[in-house]
């Protein structure tokens, strides 16, 4: 199991993907599995063996593309078909880098696969299978060497929970981008007349430059923000919200925050784009709007779902369990059809550091 270098597994705050690896990886070792984790830094808190690549995480260069590929070098040193029956890629970069493995790869794709990382994507190596995490996300690249399609999920055991609905305030839960649409959530809790917290990630260059440039002119003292909030504090703000907002603008490959949400007994109001009609009941925990118009009246009704029917949403739709028996059947399906690598190159022989 192989996941980018830049967070621990499961990550202290920020991390949707790593949080899924997490889950993924101890139920595929409950299920009889030996699993290697092969990351970065000194720290993970799953069930696998974990083999670091790097001594440090490499938070603080996130989107520079050496780090990925001095990991990913790594990694190709070290797996071996003597030792390794399949890879399970998370990385943006792995596709293309694979075919120096002599194991079969499938990478899972945690991005939108347009633009330029469809571009990557369609030059994926040959013995390399792509796993989508949505429908909605398969569909936008439906040309792909896709071999499966499996939901995130998550565990609600440990997570805090309300038995009864909250009237405390919106929250929305995401990266400062305009993506996320948190200007639009400013304006539709105005128009509902309710308090909203603004609680993200903000810590990149682009991130920054959009929040002091778009979000801060709108702030007023109906908007409380939280910067960077770790794993507890996290947890505390959707505990109280009355729902959790997503006004997305762009199409949601998935949207782990939403699960999260709905395990603590948070309904979600979103917009409908992208995954969200694959996560969300309507009417039972969460409401999903056509239009920006309809967010002010959603997002006074969603106190009226029941918290409990929330949980039990995730509980019985999006367990690690059932995540980790889809991975299972992709992997069985793949490596019966995989191509022999017997040509393959060596991997090359690079000193860790």
């Amino acid at each position: 199991m192989v996941v980018p270098p830049w967070l621990s597994v499961p990550p202290p705050g920020y991390g949707g993907l790593e949080q899924v690896v997490a889950g993924l990886v101890d139920a595929l070792v409950d299920r009889g599995h030996a699993v290697t984790l092969l990351g970065a830094g000194e720290h993970h808190g799953t069930a696998a063996e974990f083999l670091a690549t790097l001594d440090e995480l490499q938070f603080d260069r996130l989107g520079e593309s050496l780090p990925e590929l001095a990991h990913l070098a790594r990694v190709n040193h070290v797996v071996s078909a003597a030792d390794f029956d399949v890879v399970h890629d998370h990385t943006t970069i792995g596709p293309l880098v694979a075919g120096r493995r002599d194991v079969p790869t499938v990478a899972t794709v945690h991005g939108n696969p347009v633009g330029e990382y469809g571009t990557v994507l369609s030059d994926t190596d040959r013995g390399v299978g792509l796993v989508a995490i949505s429908h909605a996300q398969r569909r936008l690249n439906p040309r792909l060497p896709w071999v499966g399609t499996v939901h995130n999920a998550m565990e609600v055991a440990g997570f805090p929970r309300k038995d009864t609905p909250s009237h405390g305030p919106v929250l929305w839960l995401a990266r400062f981008s305009p993506d996320k649409g948190p200007e639009l959530a400013i304006k539709a809790c105005r128009e509902a007349g309710l308090p909203l917290v603004l609680a993200g990630k903000c810590n990149e260059p682009a991130e920054r430059r959009y929040y002091q440039e778009t979000i801060e002119p709108l702030l007023g003292p109906d908007v409380t923000v939280v910067f960077d909030a770790d794993r507890e504090a996290v947890l505390r703000l959707l505990v109280e919200a009355r729902c959790l907002v997503m006004p997305i603008q762009w199409e949601e490959p998935f949207g782990i925050v939403m699960l999260e949400a709905m395990a603590t007994g948070t309904p979600v109001v979103a917009l409908d784009r992208g995954a969200v009609p694959e996560l969300l009941r309507p009417g039972v925990t969460g409401m999903i709007c056509r239009r920006q118009e309809e967010l002010p009246t959603a997002l006074r009704e969603a106190p009226h779902l029941d918290p409990a029917d929330c949980v039990a949403h995730v509980a019985g739709t999006f367990s690690t369990e059932r995540m980790a028996a889809g991975y299972e059947e992709v992997y069985h399906r793949f490596l019966v059809a995989a191509t022999p690598r017997t040509a393959m190159r060596e991997p090359a022989r690079i000193t860790p550091g």
